[in-house]
């Protein structure tokens, strides 16, 4: 509990405490769903890549709510929250005009609230379990670590694009 709240300190206050060039910042990610892997960019060039967790049913588009895929398409990390039920959070805007349309068309829900987010802060399975499964409902889940370095080294409404 206090390296967490030692953790969510450093990442709050780091603004302050850092000037900008102590890291790097990514001006677009990129999300490989095949290769489990998301890449921070900074002039089209790859500077650091993270394992990912995808949703339980990673293959292909999401469509509609509860359908547990992880969308595929261009968005942007529009929100940040602190107090997510998972070690931070980071919202990607899915679902966008065309895919809400797409939805509509079909008569169907597109779903949201897709983050890129840490772990569960309340687990209900095993640490090896979080690392080698795709459990998520449709988000892209990193360890905790590396949603520090992930929070720190993106911006507000910084692209991503997901791929397949």
């Amino acid at each position: 509990m206090r390296l967490t709240l030692l953790l969510l300190s450093l990442v709050l206050l780091a603004p302050t405490l850092l000037q900008a060039g102590d890291f790097p910042v990514a001006d677009e990610v990129i999300i490989e769903k095949s290769a489990r892997e998301l890449h921070l960019l900074n002039n089209g060039k790859i500077f650091r890549t993270f394992k990912i967790a995808l949703g339980i049913r990673p293959e292909g588009d999401k469509k509609k709510e509860g359908d547990f895929k992880t969308p595929e398409g261009r968005y942007l990390l529009d929100l940040r929250n602190p107090d997510s039920d998972y070690y931070l959070s980071i919202r990607v805007s899915y679902p966008s005009a065309t895919d809400r349309r797409e939805a509509d068309e079909n008569g169907l829900d597109p779903g949201g609230s897709i983050m890129i987010h840490g772990q569960p802060n309340v687990p209900s399975r095993s640490e090896t379990y979080y690392r080698t499964q795709d459990w998520t409902n449709g988000c892209i889940a990193v360890s905790n670590s590396d949603m520090i370095d992930i929070w720190l080294m993106t911006g507000d409404n910084t692209p991503i694009e997901i791929r397949p």
